[in-house]
């Protein structure tokens, strides 16, 4: 008897780590497509629409102008984008200076017409229900 219900619970922890996994890899495809989703706008200069669309946190921290500002600043100098690949995505529960929830940190090898070998930092949220861009990084 006790030698069943080990098992079971053994069972049930390796099926909850499956679970667990799956939830996480359909986070990270979702906040994918709203990354690239959302960085095609910045790309377009739609830098407005972009912070509309971004998650509450982003909003509560930037004016609609300081965004625009900044974002221009950023990008212009670089150039339009040549290409982007997609690099590696992390989910994460803590991301330092942010509050508690779920994220996923993209990073895109980019190539810029004036900047070659940028990398570009994108971090989705899941925010009332949705995945929305939280946080944006060129280094």
């Amino acid at each position: 008897m006790i030698r069943t219900a080990v098992i079971s619970m053994l069972i049930l922890t390796l099926f909850s780590g499956v679970a667990h996994s799956e939830d996480r890899n359909a986070a990270v495809q979702q906040a994918t497509k709203v990354s690239d989703a959302w960085l095609k706008l910045i790309d377009e200069g739609k830098y407005a629409e972009s912070r509309e669309q971004a998650a509450t946190f982003f909003k509560d921290h930037i004016t609609a102008e300081q965004w625009a500002k900044m974002a221009a600043a950023a990008r212009k100098p670089l150039g339009a984008v040549v290409s982007r690949k997609f690099k590696m995505a992390q989910y994460a529960t803590h991301l330092l200076g942010a509050p508690e929830g779920q994220y996923v940190v993209i990073l895109y090898d980019t190539e810029f017409a004036k900047k070659k070998g940028a990398i570009e930092t994108v971090t989705p949220m899941l925010d009332k229900g949705q995945w929305r861009v939280s946080g944006y990084y060129i280094r």
